[in-house]
């Protein structure tokens, strides 16, 4: 018998995480890692917990997969609906900007935590000027048009 995939869309968040500085561009905080998530340099996202509000659901992926626990919510810059390009299921994203405190080191490595599939991978942090000179994976960049920079 065949049966109908689940066309109900995984609600998620990312992050648009920027540090300012005096006299410098405004940075954007990316990752890359080894993993198949998909591959290349990513901003923090994931899913959005049963109960849990997007404002919840952001500051909690940001500390997850970077470790940084004083990153602040600016505002709600969007949102869009894709399909996930290796698994194939449906998303339905928010992009949120958020600040990060001036004195946050340049790059850092950090064991990712929670309960997800990059659970215990290590993801290599940095922060990067904006605009950017690359894409990043998944068309995380879509939104960056919309940042207060």
């Amino acid at each position: 018998m065949l049966r109908v995939p689940d066309a109900t869309p995984r609600v998620r968040v990312a992050a648009y995480v920027l540090r300012r500085r005096p006299d410098r561009p405004t940075e954007l905080l990316v990752f890359d890692h080894e993993a198949d998530l998909p591959p290349g340099t990513h901003v923090p996202a994931g899913g959005v917990a049963l109960g849990e509000t997007l404002e919840q659901a952001v500051i909690r992926e940001v500390r997850e997969e970077t470790g940084l626990h004083d990153a602040r919510i600016v505002r709600i810059l969007g949102d869009d609906h894709t399909v996930h390009p290796i698994r194939g299921f449906a998303r339905h994203t928010t992009y949120l900007q958020l600040t990060a405190d001036p004195a946050t080191p340049d790059a850092w490595n950090h064991q990712v935590t929670g309960t997800g599939r990059d659970e215990g991978m290590t993801f290599r942090c940095r922060f990067v000027p904006l605009p950017l000179t690359f894409h990043l994976a998944d068309g995380q960049d879509a939104w960056l048009h919309r940042l207060d920079i």
